[in-house]
């Protein structure tokens, strides 16, 4: 049996997903990660889950400890982290509450520590592939599930990471389509690339919650129209990793 690691984004800080859930407070060499450890039962497995941006979203996305969550889900013995966040859809076909399982992220952030190989030891430099950065197996075990409960989703798609806390511009959201980003968000990196550092297969499923401000026919996203969105929807993230999580070996 695996033990996962769930990190929640924004509206899935702390679902009440687990059976005999108990808290775990810790401290890594990076720091405190952003909320106590919750530890449980999800259809025999052990699970691990961990609000990124605390229980209270306190946190923002740049002051998130990055480093510290990743490294306390890989000390707390998880095989894998799944993962979920909020994203604007920069294309039209993705609408709100619609679920996308990325394959593939841009980095646009600019202020956070994205590594933990801070100095090299002599003569061997680190440098991790990040062709493929959400594990396959992950990716395919997510998919099927979103089949299978007939969860509207899309297979694909590219997100791209911005600092926040503040929205894009209209010409930065322009851009990010032309430069083939499917969504936008504030989390992914550099989350995604720090789990391909610490060996831990990672997988993310993005919850659609607005058009971002590309299209003129609608007014820009706002906060509240985030959290409206995925009140409606949040159930149908947490059905999918429950399900995606009882089919693991």
């Amino acid at each position: 049996m695996k033990k996962i690691g769930i990190i929640g984004g924004s509206g899935l800080d702390d679902p009440d997903i687990l059976l005999d859930p108990r808290d775990v407070h810790v401290t890594t060499p990076w720091g405190k990660p952003s909320s106590a450890l919750k530890q449980g039962v999800i259809a025999d497995h052990q699970v691990v889950l961990l609000g990124r941006h605390g229980r209270q979203h306190t946190v923002p996305p740049t002051q998130v400890n990055y480093r510290a969550n990743v490294h306390a889900l890989a000390e707390a013995g998880c095989d894998c982290i799944l993962a979920t966040t909020a994203v604007g859809s920069l294309r039209q076909e993705i609408d709100r509450g619609h679920l996308v399982v990325l394959d593939q992220f841009i980095d646009f952030t600019r202020h956070r520590p994205i590594t933990f190989h801070e100095h090299f030891e002599p003569h061997a430099p680190v440098h991790t592939p990040m062709a493929d950065p959400f594990d396959a197996s992950l990716r395919a075990l997510l998919i099927q599930a979103c089949q299978d409960l007939a969860i509207t989703h899309h297979p694909t798609g590219t997100v791209v990471t911005i600092e926040g806390p503040r929205f894009s511009t209209r010409a930065e959201s322009h851009m990010f389509r032309a430069w083939g980003a499917d969504v936008i968000n504030m989390s992914i990196a550099p989350e995604c690339i720090l789990a391909n550092e610490a060996a831990l297969p990672y997988a993310a499923v993005a919850m659609s919650t607005d058009y971002d401000c590309w299209k003129t026919d609608e007014a820009p996203v706002t906060w509240d129209d985030i959290l409206a969105i995925f009140q409606q929807n949040s159930e149908k993230v947490t059905r999918l990793l429950v399900e995606a999580i009882g089919r693991m070996d």
